[in-house]
């Protein structure tokens, strides 16, 4: 809930009155913190809160950190991870163990104007975060469902300070897990689709929180992928659009990452419709939104859902950028 700005740090070594650049893989001793702090260590940066207890958090190589607490402790939270929330893609692993305890392990963070706190939840203990929360929908990302949900904390702490009031945006898992790769920018999309819109990015890290409760965590966080504007594998225009039958589906693009891309399509003429997406050798579709989407590789075909005529498309590449054939026709 609850760390207020981070510090940036650089490290040099000095060896006979030399100074020298620290090498890139960074080699700071393992540091415990128990009391509230944010910084950096070994390239990462890392924040740590409680109210009260026994809690305490060992940063070690690279982002990996570990974690302890008794039932002392009545609230914590803390982790490894970026300074700046972004839709990048994060790969995480280790152990984790709640027990039948109240306690989280979720991708945490924090945006400004409005002030939000958000949840990817990954695992959790015997308290579901979903519940009593308002409940918004599902999205289907990285091999699982996640649900929707929004709550509010009235004059609680906040990285603004001790009595905010603010929402918290949650996306919780329904099938458990300790590692794996989450696709932070799915989530964002949607929840703006629920209509919970975030702010400017405050911290994003890979938390541990405990609430009257014990437990420990090993978890080492990564990014993995993300954008990459620079890559020569930008995906490539799409080929004429076919207005085939009483329909036209308009393909364009969306943003892209370092292995997958979004396309944004909109049906126009037609409100009963199938779209066919031809998918190129390799590639296969990650995710979707505003539309039933039935298949992921070869021939995949999207019909209304309810959500209008405009949905979209995640394109794993699997090393192929060129964009699939569309084609439309009524249903």
């Amino acid at each position: 809930m609850r760390m207020l700005l981070g510090v940036a740090c650089a490290a040099v070594l000095a060896t006979g009155g030399t100074v020298i650049a620290a090498p890139s893989a960074f080699a700071e001793a393992d540091r415990t913190v128990s009391s509230n702090t944010v910084g950096t260590h070994n390239g990462y940066y890392f924040s740590f809160w409680k109210d009260s207890g026994d809690a305490s958090m060992t940063l070690r190589e690279n982002g990996r950190y570990s974690s302890r607490w008794g039932n002392s402790t009545n609230n914590w939270v803390g982790g490894k991870g970026w300074a700046t929330g972004s839709r990048r893609t994060v790969t995480y692993s280790g152990s984790y163990n709640p027990g039948n305890n109240n306690t989280y392990l979720a991708l945490y963070g924090w945006t400004r104007s409005p002030l939000i706190e958000y949840y990817i939840v990954e695992n959790f203990g015997s308290y579901n975060p979903s519940s009593g929360a308002t409940r918004l929908g599902t999205v289907t990302t990285d091999g699982g469902t996640y649900d929707i949900l929004r709550s509010q904390r009235v004059n609680k702490p906040s990285i603004e300070g001790n009595n905010s009031t603010f929402y918290q945006f949650w996306s919780v898992r329904q099938q458990k897990r300790s590692s794996g790769t989450i696709t932070v920018g799915n989530h964002f999309d949607a929840w703006a689709r629920a209509g919970l819109n975030l702010g400017r990015h405050d911290y994003q890290i890979m938390a541990t929180e405990g609430y009257q409760s014990s437990g420990s965590s090993d978890i080492t966080v990564s990014e993995g992928g993300g954008s990459n504007p620079g890559n020569p594998g930008n995906p490539t225009t799409p080929p004429p659009n076919n207005p085939g039958g009483n329909c036209t589906a308009t393909i364009s693009a969306g943003e892209q990452f370092g292995d997958r891309f979004n396309l944004n399509v909109a049906v126009s003429n037609a409100s009963n419709w199938t779209v066919t997406l031809n998918m190129n050798n390799g590639q296969s579709i990650q995710n979707s939104w505003n539309a039933a989407v039935t298949g992921t590789s070869g021939s995949v075909t999207a019909r209304p859902n309810g959500n209008g005529n405009n949905f979209g498309v995640t394109v794993m590449a699997n090393g192929n950028w060129t964009w699939p054939t569309i084609s439309c026709r009524t249903s």
